[in-house]
């Protein structure tokens, strides 16, 4: 597993306090908080998660309490909330995905990788967690891989081994 220093201490650089500005600017006055969602995700792009510290600073910047940050941030999975990897295979969690064997698939996926739910491999490139339903309960079991969101369907263990050396190659290649 990687070994990352979780509490990171987060300076915003003066080009992301200025498109904070940008989007606090589109919300009316006193209503600031309505520029949270945005910001995480912009805060998310330039560090690749959210660490409390970060967090922290999103409150203070909107001048909202620290928990109304957590409250948004651990309600959506498009937000992480510890050090991810490279690619974060995302797999369908929900009935009928598990029907068709995407447990399966999510032990498949940990002991190919090494790494339990949320952890990363020691190169870094990949985390694995199961995700609530991504709409394509006809095709399970289901993964996606963003930011772009690619989807990978009708999965066995064979279908992810192969995905895994591709996105390796990949890697390599770029």
């Amino acid at each position: 597993m990687l070994k990352v220093q979780e509490n990171m201490i987060v300076e915003f650089s003066a080009p992301l306090l200025e498109r904070f500005a940008e989007v606090v600017a589109r919300y009316p006055e006193g209503r600031h908080k309505s520029a949270l969602l945005p910001i995480l995700h912009l805060v998310q792009a330039e560090y690749g998660w959210l660490s409390v510290d970060a967090m922290d600073k999103v409150a203070a910047y909107l001048g909202i309490q620290p928990i109304e940050v957590y409250e948004v941030a651990t309600f959506y999975t498009m937000f992480f909330l510890q050090p991810k990897g490279k690619y974060v295979l995302e797999v369908c969690r929900t009935g009928p995905c598990c029907l068709v064997g995407a447990e399966r698939i999510m032990k498949h996926i940990e002991t190919r990788l090494g790494v339990k739910e949320g952890e990363v491999t020691a190169d870094g490139m990949f985390s694995w967690r199961g995700v609530e339903c991504i709409a394509a309960c006809g095709f399970g079991p289901v993964l996606q891989i963003g930011p772009e969101y690619t989807f990978y369907e009708n999965l066995t263990e064979n279908s992810v081994d192969k995905l895994i050396e591709e996105l390796r190659h990949k890697a390599e290649t770029n």
